[in-house]
């Protein structure tokens, strides 16, 4: 294993790149499916998703992260072959979480789409049901090499994933469209589960060439652990991390029902009531998701890292790792802000003109506008939530979260039942959710690890190049271009490249000349570029 690939800097690197590729073609890959299946039909392709992801999160969130650290633990420590029955026994746990959330969910369609107010959305449940399974028993496979911090095949499987998804959804979508945009949205689900089931060949192949890894490293003299020490252990240590992974995608499915409800309680039609919905699902929460991929590759490298650093008894390992979690979250999620809420009109035009009306793209700038301030507080939650989770304090992630949803909840059902706000209100809530999470997720991971907050590294520095990136870009797009709505697609794209290229360098200059980011943070082959 080179050291990029085990450093957290690496980690983040190889998972960062994969998630941003994965998160660019998904973005990609909904321009012609919108042009295929329409708003309408995209709105039922997005209201599939909050159920699903609720289930797949109960099924597949907790038992990773927790192979994830237990495996780094024993490794460090050189008990590889507790590592791997480790693995075996979560793979039989995943296999069947996954055969019962599938089953559940095909049970259960008929009800959740109606209950939705999309019926239609059946055939789309079924679609995807089956990749409920796949992707449990693929996700004991990416714990187990990520705890031995192989990052690459976890990458690749998730370009596979996609890769595959795109190749097969599009021709789906098309063909079922003949039998209405329903049928159209189930054919592209169906894309999704046929990705899912190569990448999961892909990681038991890599899995196999583990194997024969472990062939030849010799029996330690260790006690070995038993079956059910495993299970309790892993139990133990998933289920509030699964409890608290929940609560996110509890809230979409919360809000799926909830808003379009709202609207129409408040004198919305019903159809305008759930092409609101399917503009902030779909484009708005498409694109923001595009910047979370890195805040996901920090959270799931930091797990193995920090509990490496304690099984090791190494307290200042694990501060370091802390401050450059946290210092990466932060040079990150301030950019990525702030980039989105200049660029969101023009972003929304190249990607969706054609396929959703004008005022439904300006509608979704304003509300791109407002959740693209959520970025840089997800990000921060993510590295807290690693942290504490690697420290063995996952509960603590679970109970700050459950409390920002249900502020998330309140304001839901306080602002979108404004007619002034209706949909706007949706962000807001968001906005405030993370907020509530991640001031008291910061305050504990100084607190258990005896890391002292850097004000100045964490926080003013990345703020500061932040705001004169965006001033950069500001001042390009609106002297150079103007308004997004009076240029076509392809000087948009122009536009948005060069304004992008423009924050990348400016940005870059910044965090390195002002020592935010330390030439050490860097994977070796960048470092030869620094002095």
């Amino acid at each position: 294993m080179t050291e990029k690939q085990k450093s957290l800097i690496g980690g983040v690197s190889i998972l960062g790149a994969a998630g941003l590729i994965c998160k660019v073609v998904g973005v990609l890959y909904r321009i012609p499916l919108a042009a295929l299946i329409g708003p309408m039909g995209m709105a039922i392709y997005h209201k599939v998703f909050p159920a699903y992801n609720l289930l797949l999160t109960i099924s597949s969130a907790g038992i990773p992260v927790a192979i994830s650290r237990m495996v780094s633990h024993y490794v460090t420590r050189d008990e590889k072959q507790n590592a791997v029955r480790i693995f075996r026994m979560a793979l039989w746990m995943l296999t069947a979480l996954g055969l019962v959330t599938t089953v559940l969910l095909m049970a259960f369609s008929p009800h959740i789409s109606r209950v939705q107010g999309t019926p239609d959305a059946r055939a789309g449940y079924l679609c995807i049901a089956p990749s409920l399974f796949f992707v449990c028993v693929m996700s004991a496979y990416r714990g187990y090499l990520q705890g031995r911090r192989h990052m690459l095949p976890t990458a690749v499987s998730q370009l596979i994933e996609q890769v595959g998804k795109v190749a097969v959804a599009l021709p789906l979508a098309a063909v079922g469209s003949r039998w209405g945009v329903h049928m159209g949205a189930a054919g592209a689900l169906l894309g999704s589960t046929i990705g899912e089931g190569a990448a999961l060949l892909y990681m038991m192949v890599q899995k196999k060439k583990q194997d024969r890894e472990m062939q030849h490293i010799q029996r330690e003299n260790v006690e070995l652990l038993h079956g059910k020490t495993v299970a309790r252990r892993l139990i133990a240590v998933s289920v509030p991390i699964t409890l608290g992974a929940c609560i996110v995608p509890l809230a979409g499915f919360v809000d799926s029902i909830m808003l379009t409800n709202l609207m129409v309680g408040a004198g919305m039609d019903q159809t305008a009531a759930d092409i609101l919905y399917g503009t902030y699902a779909g484009p708005v929460l498409t694109l923001i998701n595009v910047p979370t991929a890195l805040a996901m590759a920090m959270s799931t490298n930091l797990v193995p890292s920090i509990a490496s650093g304690l099984a090791r008894g190494d307290r200042e390992l694990v501060k370091k790792e802390a401050d450059t979690g946290l210092r990466m979250a932060a040079v990150i999620g301030f950019p990525c802000s702030v980039g989105m809420s200049l660029l969101a009109e023009p972003v929304l035009h190249i990607c969706y003109r054609g396929s959703y009306e004008v005022s439904q793209l300006a509608v979704g700038a304003e509300l791109l506008r407002i959740s693209s301030l959520t970025i840089v507080l997800f990000t921060m939650v993510q590295a807290t939530s690693g942290i504490l989770q690697g420290m063995g304090k996952q509960k603590i992630p679970m109970y700050t979260l459950f409390a920002g949803v249900l502020m998330k909840i309140a304001l839901n059902y306080t602002l979108v039942r404004i007619p002034g706000m209706n949909i706007h209100g949706a962000p807001w809530a968001s906005l405030l959710c993370y907020t509530v999470s991640m001031v008291p997720n910061l305050f504990y991971v100084c607190k258990y690890t005896g890391y002292r907050l850097d004000w100045k590294g964490v926080v003013l520095r990345p703020m500061l190049c932040t705001l004169v990136m965006g001033a950069a870009v500001w001042a390009l797009w609106h002297f150079l271009f103007g308004q997004a709505a009076d240029l076509n697609r392809w000087m948009l794209m122009l536009g948005t490249a060069l304004c992008v290229l423009c924050g990348v360098m400016v940005y870059a200059v910044l965090i390195l000349k002002t020592g935010t980011v330390k030439r050490e943070d860097l994977p070796a082959r960048l470092r030869r570029f620094v002095k």
